[in-house]
């Protein structure tokens, strides 16, 4: 039998990271009120406690970045995801928000380095036009993590609750620790002579502020934090509150998101081979996802558009469309990838990956928990809506960077 030689396989092995990372953090989207129940917590307050951990997950991306090209993507993705499976235990045990709080901190770290460590291997492993490639396959691949904290964490969470999807999790990260040991052996960057780590890391923020990258700082901000807040918390008590379903209808729902989310990074890359102009597509697709946000609430109870056509609140396979299109439009994220990657010389692609990736989740963080606080003001519509309005901000934010760059 012929041995795969190739980068392929590894990095699909540590594409398994970036699946657990998905699962993990979008399940209180099919379990937030039973989690809420248990734990003692208003909807905003576990907005606030989820909230840790994408900002743990930002605070990560320095020593994750000087990980990976200090001692590379192995041993750097080999510790990391064994904290993802400690936060896992922590957060099947715990008893209160407290030890939730700890477990989202536990894991925002043990999740900071599972796209970051098969982009990473994938940059230095190919050229400029099989990287573009395979970030697409990066980040679908990834997001089928997200098919599982759909229908399938839903029925457990129904039949077993909530710890049990936690310990599933946990047993999805300590598969791609296996298959990370059994796979990758690239090597780390060669270094040339001693480097202090205080020099990486003043690199790393020196990296995020140059004017290339500024403007993709930016509108990063707000892009990864839409998918966390729509998909990953809000969208399971919007469908369950607002239109009526059951954890297992609304998971039914989330599931043809996941699919969007999984089918548009493929589709996005071959629109960006086939259109060109990136920026554009960054900035036009990030606008267009705030307008179906919008467009959800003006279907829901009291919206505008339900009351135009007479009705309560429009049917559940509106609010099912919508998602799934803004699924599709908001995987555009991933031009921001190879936009970074064109950035910066080999030996920083670590680096920058990483400063761009602190916006991603710096930005979740802010992000969530402005929801939490628009959601004890104006519900779960208002917590939706705070999403729409940063993407419109920075949007509007990253174009004028980069007409000044």
């Amino acid at each position: 039998m012929p041995r795969l030689r190739g980068p392929e396989l590894p990095i699909l092995a540590l594409t398994l990271g970036h699946v657990f990372s998905n699962a993990v953090r979008t399940l209180p989207a099919v379990a937030a009120d039973v989690l809420s129940r248990d734990l003692g917590l208003t909807p905003e307050a576990l907005a606030a406690l989820t909230g840790a951990f994408p900002a743990a997950f930002a605070l990560a991306m320095i020593p994750v970045g000087i990980g990976l090209d200090r001692w590379g993507v192995r041993r750097t993705a080999l510790v990391l995801l064994a904290i993802g499976a400690l936060g896992c235990a922590i957060a099947a045990l715990s008893g209160g928000p407290f030890g939730m709080l700890v477990a989202q901190c536990v894991l925002g770290i043990g999740c900071s380095g599972a796209l970051m460590g098969p982009m990473t291997y994938a940059a230095r492993a190919m050229d400029a036009h099989r990287f573009a490639l395979w970030s697409g396959i990066i980040q679908a691949v990834g997001n089928s993590g997200m098919l599982l904290s759909a229908s399938p964490l839903a029925l457990l969470v129904e039949w077993q609750g909530w710890r049990a999807g936690f310990w599933a999790s946990g047993a999805l990260a300590g598969l791609a620790f296996l298959g990370v040991a059994a796979t990758v052996r690239q090597p780390p960057p060669v270094r040339h002579g001693h480097r202090p780590l205080w020099q990486d890391v003043r690199e790393i923020l020196t990296i995020a502020a140059t004017p290339r990258l500024r403007a993709l700082m930016v509108i990063a901000f707000a892009s990864f934090a839409v998918v966390l807040g729509v998909r990953g918390l809000w969208g399971g008590p919007w469908l369950m509150q607002a239109k009526g379903l059951s954890r297992v209808q609304a998971g039914n729902v989330l599931f043809l998101v996941a699919v969007a989310l999984v089918v548009g990074p493929a589709l996005a890359g071959v629109v960006q081979r086939w259109v060109g102009r990136p920026v554009a597509l960054l900035a036009g697709s990030h606008l267009a996802v705030a307008g179906l946000i919008l467009l959800l609430l003006a279907g829901g109870p009291g919206g505008w558009l339900s009351e135009a056509m007479g009705l309560p609140a429009l049917p559940v396979a509106f609010d099912a469309a919508i998602m799934v299109a803004f699924g599709l439009v908001v995987s555009f994220q991933i031009l921001v990838f190879a936009q970074v990657r064109a950035a910066v010389p080999p030996e920083q692609t670590g680096r920058a990956l990483s400063a761009n990736n602190m916006s991603f989740f710096g930005g979740a963080a802010v992000l969530q928990a402005a929801s939490g606080v628009a959601a004890g003001w104006g519900g779960i519509p208002a917590a939706l809506a705070t999403f729409a309005v940063a993407l419109v901000v920075c949007s509007l934010g990253f174009l004028w960077l980069r007409r000044g760059a």
